[in-house]
C-alpha cells in the first residue's frame, strides 16, 4: 500500500508560511462560529477612522436565541456598514451562507444604482429611526423588496454605536397588493358593465314610457273643459312633475354609462358636467378644460369622468364650499385633472384612519380608478382651506381612444 505524497507547496510559498495561512484560517473560522453562538464578548474591527471594539456581550445569549427565532432578519452593523451579526433568517432571505454574511458589508447586497442614494437616507434614518422600503441583491442575482426598519443602538457602557436593523421580506405583501389590484380593476369592470345596462334599461324603458305618460297627460289636461278649472291645474301640475321625472331619470341614466364620451369627447362631457352641476346645485364653477391635441385611450377617458363625477358629489355632500374649479390640461405625455374648491376641507390624516367614513371611500375609489391607468392622485386639504384634487396619468404616445 502506497502512502500518499504530502502536497508540495506553491512555488514562492515557503512551508512555513503556508503553515501560517492554515493557521489564520483556522482561527478564523473560530471566530465566526464563536460569533454565531454568542461565545464572543468583543471584537475589535479595523474601520476608515481606526480600530474600534465592539462589545456584544455573551450574557445577551438569550436574547440572540430569540432573534435566531424571529421570522424577520436581523443585523447589527459598524457605522461603516459592516455586518456584526446577522440571523438566519436574513441569510435565508439574501440566499447566502450565514458565514458569508457576517463580517462582510451590507453594501454588497445593495444594487450599484441604490447604493450611492441609500447613503444619506440610512444616515437619517439611523439617527432618527425610520423605516425605508429598498431591494436587496440575493446570492442568485434576484432581488427582494424589503422594508429596513433602522435605528442607532448606544451602548450606555461604551461609546461605540452600532446600527440596528430588521428586515422585513415584502415580496408576499407586495404579491397581495398586487392582487388586490387587479381584483379592484375588475371590480371596476363588472360595474360599469352593469351601469351600462342600468342605463340602457332606464333609457330604452322608463324614460320612454314616462314620456308616453307625459303626452297622455298635457292631452288630458288639453281635453278638460274650461269650467273645470281645478282639475286642469291639477293635470297640469301632474303633467310637470311627470317631465321632471322623465328628464331626472335620463340624467340618472347619462351618469350612469356618459355615452357622449364615446361621441364628443372627454372635453365637452367634463364641462357639460361642470355647467349641469353647476345649475342643480348654485354653486360658482370655473371650467378651465383646455382642448386636447388628440382622444385618450377610452379607459383613461372613463376614469377621468368617474373622478370628476366623485369629486363634485363629494362638493356638494359636505364642503360648504361656493366656487369650484376644474381643470383639464395637457402636459407633454401627462393629461391632468384638478377639481379645486374654497370649502371647509378636512384633516387628511385624521380622515385616512375613518375608513367607514364615504367621503374618505370616494377617495379610495377614486385613487384606485388612477392607479388602474396608471396614473396617480394628491389630495391637499386642511381645515377652512379648501380641497384640491389632482389627477395625473401618463398617456403612450399615439394612442387613440377604442
Amino acid at each position: 500500500m502506497k502512502t500518499p505524497r504530502p502536497s508540495r507547496p506553491a512555488p514562492g510559498v515557503t512551508i512555513l508560511e503556508l503553515a501560517e495561512l492554515r493557521l489564520r484560517l483556522a482561527e478564523a473560522e473560530q471566530t465566526l462560529r464563536a460569533i454565531r453562538t454568542g461565545e464572543v464578548d468583543t471584537m475589535l474591527v479595523a474601520g476608515k477612522q481606526g480600530d474600534q471594539v465592539f462589545t456584544l456581550q455573551g450574557a445577551e445569549h438569550a436574547y440572540r436565541v430569540l432573534i435566531e427565532s424571529m421570522s424577520e432578519g436581523a443585523l447589527m452593523l459598524t457605522p461603516d456598514k459592516n455586518i456584526l451579526y446577522a440571523n438566519q433568517c436574513f441569510a435565508r432571505m439574501v440566499k447566502c451562507p450565514l458565514e458569508q454574511v457576517t463580517g462582510s458589508s451590507f453594501r454588497r447586497f445593495l444594487p450599484a444604482a441604490d447604493q450611492a442614494t441609500l447613503r444619506p437616507l440610512m444616515k437619517r434614518a439611523a439617527k432618527a429611526g425610520s423605516k425605508l422600503q429598498m431591494l436587496l441583491l440575493a446570492g442568485d442575482g434576484s432581488q427582494v423588496p424589503v422594508q429596513l426598519s433602522v435605528q442607532e443602538l448606544a451602548r450606555h457602557d461604551s461609546r461605540e454605536v452600532t446600527i440596528g436593523m430588521v428586515v422585513t421580506d415584502m415580496t408576499e405583501a407586495r404579491r397581495t397588493e398586487e392582487l388586490l389590484r387587479a381584483l379592484t380593476h375588475r371590480v371596476v369592470q363588472v360595474q360599469e358593465a352593469e351601469r351600462g345596462n342600468l342605463a340602457l334599461e332606464l333609457h330604452d324603458n322608463v324614460t320612454q314610457l314616462l314620456c308616453a305618460v307625459v303626452f297622455s297627460s298635457q292631452a288630458l289636461a288639453g281635453s278638460l273643459a274650461a269650467h273645470e278649472g281645478p282639475a286642469k291645474q291639477e293635470a297640469m301640475k301632474l303633467c310637470a312633475i311627470l317631465g321632471q321625472t322623465a328628464v331626472e331619470v335620463e340624467r340618472i341614466s347619462r351618469d350612469l354609462r356618459p355615452g357622449a364620451l364615446d361621441h364628443v369627447g372627454l372635453v365637452d362631457v367634463l364641462s357639460s358636467t361642470g355647467r349641469e352641476f353647476a345649475t342643480r346645485t348654485g354653486l360658482a364653477v370655473k371650467l378651465a378644460c383646455r382642448p386636447l391635441s388628440r382622444r385618450l385611450p377610452a379607459a383613461i377617458e372613463l376614469a377621468l369622468y368617474r373622478i370628476l363625477q366623485e369629486s363634485l358629489k363629494n362638493i356638494e355632500r359636505h364642503a360648504r364650499a361656493r366656487h369650484v374649479t376644474v381643470a383639464l390640461t395637457e402636459q407633454n405625455a401627462f393629461i391632468q385633472l384638478t377639481v379645486k374648491d374654497d370649502g371647509v376641507g378636512f384633516d387628511a390624516e385624521h380622515h385616512a384612519v375613518r375608513r367607514n367614513d364615504r367621503g374618505i371611500l370616494g377617495l379610495i375609489g377614486m385613487r384606485e380608478r388612477a392607479s388602474a391607468v396608471g396614473g396617480s392622485l394628491t389630495v391637499k386639504s386642511g381645515r377652512r382651506a379648501g380641497t384640491e384634487i389632482e389627477v395625473r396619468i401618463p398617456v403612450p404616445p399615439g394612442e387613440v381612444a377604442a
